[in-house]
C-alpha cells in the first residue's frame, strides 16, 4: 500500500485523488470481510510524504463568468450542433451544475413557469440518496438560457428523454439504441469538451477551463455582484458555506483592499 501510495504521487496524482483511492480500497475491503489494509502506520507515513510532494490546494478551473459566457455563445455555429452547445453552456452556466447533472436532465426535468424553467435535479454529488431538489432558471436578458434551451429543443424534435444528445456528423440528432430504444446522451467527457472547443475559438487558453468552468463562473459573477451567499448556495446547492466563500473571496479580492488607500 505505501509503495501504491509513492508511485501514485510520483505519477502527479492530487493528494485528493489519492484519498479517494484509499477511501475506495478500504471500503472493498470492508465488504469482502477483511482487514483494512490502509490502517497501518507505513501506509499513513506514505501517505504524509504524498500531501508534501504533491500538495493539498486542489487545481481549480477558471471560472467562465458571465462575460467570458457570452463571449463563448457568440462563438457557436448556427447549426444544430450549435443550437446544442448554446442551450447546454448557457444551461449549464445559470443552474450551476454539474456536468454529471447536465446529462442526466430529462425533458421531464424541465417544467415551464412565466418566470423561466423550473428544473429538477433528481441526484446531485451531495445527495447521493436521489431526494433531489428544484432550481430556478429565469428567463434571463443577456444570457437568456430558457430561450436557448427551447430553441434546441425544438429544432431537435425532442419531446421526451434526455436533453442532450450527441449530433451526427451529418448534422442529425442520434438515433435510440436499437436495443434498448433509449435515446443516447451526451458523456460527462464530452460536456468538458464543447466548453474547450469553444474558449479556443474565443482566444482563451483552453487548459485551465473544464466543465467545472461552468458552475465555478456562475458564482463568480454572483459574487462580482454582491449576491448574498444564502441566494448563490440556493442554486449551487453547496452544503459547506466555506467552498462559496472562497469563490467570493476571489471574485471579490480587490473590492475594498486594505492597501488601496496607501499601495
Amino acid at each position: 500500500m505505501a509503495g501504491f501510495i509513492v508511485a501514485e504521487a510520483e505519477e502527479g496524482r492530487a493528494a485528493s485523488t489519492l484519498g479517494r483511492r484509499l477511501a475506495a480500497i478500504r471500503y472493498a475491503h470492508k465488504l469482502a470481510g477483511q482487514l483494512d489494509p490502509t490502517d497501518n502506520e507505513g501506509v499513513r507515513a506514505a501517505m504524509k510524504g504524498a500531501r508534501r510532494k504533491v500538495g493539498v490546494a486542489p487545481t481549480q478551473k477558471a471560472a467562465a463568468t458571465a462575460e467570458i459566457l457570452a463571449a463563448l455563445l457568440m462563438r457557436t455555429p448556427d447549426s444544430l450542433t450549435g443550437k446544442r452547445d448554446r442551450a447546454l453552456l448557457a444551461l449549464g452556466f445559470a443552474g450551476a451544475l454539474r456536468r454529471s447533472e447536465l446529462v442526466a436532465l430529462d425533458v421531464a426535468d424541465l417544467v415551464e413557469d412565466p418566470e423561466g424553467l423550473r428544473v429538477l435535479i433528481r441526484r446531485g454529488k451531495t445527495d447521493q440518496e436521489g431526494r433531489g431538489a428544484e432550481i430556478a432558471i429565469p428567463h434571463g436578458r443577456f444570457i437568456r438560457p430558457v430561450a436557448l434551451v427551447q430553441e434546441w429543443l425544438a429544432a431537435a424534435g425532442i419531446t421526451a428523454g434526455p436533453v442532450f444528445r450527441p449530433v451526427s456528423r451529418s448534422g442529425n440528432v442520434r438515433s435510440p439504441d436499437p436495443g434498448s430504444g433509449e435515446a443516447p446522451r451526451l458523456t460527462t467527457q464530452a460536456v468538458a469538451d464543447i466548453v474547450k472547443r469553444y474558449t479556443v475559438a474565443a482566444g482563451l487558453d483552453a487548459s485551465t477551463f473544464g466543465a467545472h468552468s461552468l458552475r465555478a463562473g456562475y458564482i463568480t459573477s454572483a459574487a462580482e455582484r454582491n449576491v448574498d451567499l444564502a441566494r448563490i448556495m440556493d442554486q449551487s446547492r453547496h452544503r459547506d458555506p466555506r467552498t462559496v466563500v472562497g469563490y467570493i473571496r476571489r471574485a471579490n479580492a480587490f473590492k475594498g483592499h486594505s492597501g488601496s488607500g496607501f499601495l
